[in-house]
């Protein structure tokens, strides 16, 4: 990554690590924190969590309005401590999980060149506090 272009979102997690884990990996946890907002859904969750494999997430706007895909091949896994992807455009991101509870799950990411920083950093934290709250609350 190079290093002038990342970005980095960060948050503690008040749950044992193989829940973490496990809720930022199924696709049926994934559902229920992923979202950058209530006005959006996952309108379809895949993911092959082995190096190699892919993920993707479509996002739609509940009023139909927008959509996106969000996807990428795993590169490297490290169960319990790390994970770090290449996205379809070839930019890249780094999750690593420090500690066993609290865990603090960290994203480091190279950011969309053409959109403002502050948007794609704000939109990262929303996703993490999301699944802050959704772990918590189990």
């Amino acid at each position: 990554m190079n290093s002038k272009n990342i970005l980095t979102a960060s948050v503690t997690i008040n749950q044992k690590i193989d829940l973490v884990w496990k809720i930022w990996n199924e696709p049926e946890d994934i559902a229920k924190w992923n979202a950058p907002s209530d006005e959006w859904i996952n309108k379809k969750i895949e993911n092959n969590l082995v190096v190699g494999g892919g993920f993707l997430y479509a996002m739609v706007k509940k009023d139909g309005s927008e959509n996106f895909d969000f996807g990428g091949v795993y590169t490297e896994i490290i169960t319990y401590q790390s994970i770090a992807y290449t996205l379809d455009d070839g930019r890249k991101t780094k999750i690593t999980f420090t500690g066993s509870e609290p865990v603090i799950l960290t994203e480091v990411f190279e950011p969309v060149a053409n959109l403002d920083l502050n948007m794609q950093q704000n939109f990262c934290q929303t996703g993490l506090n999301q699944l802050k709250a959704y772990a918590e609350q189990l």
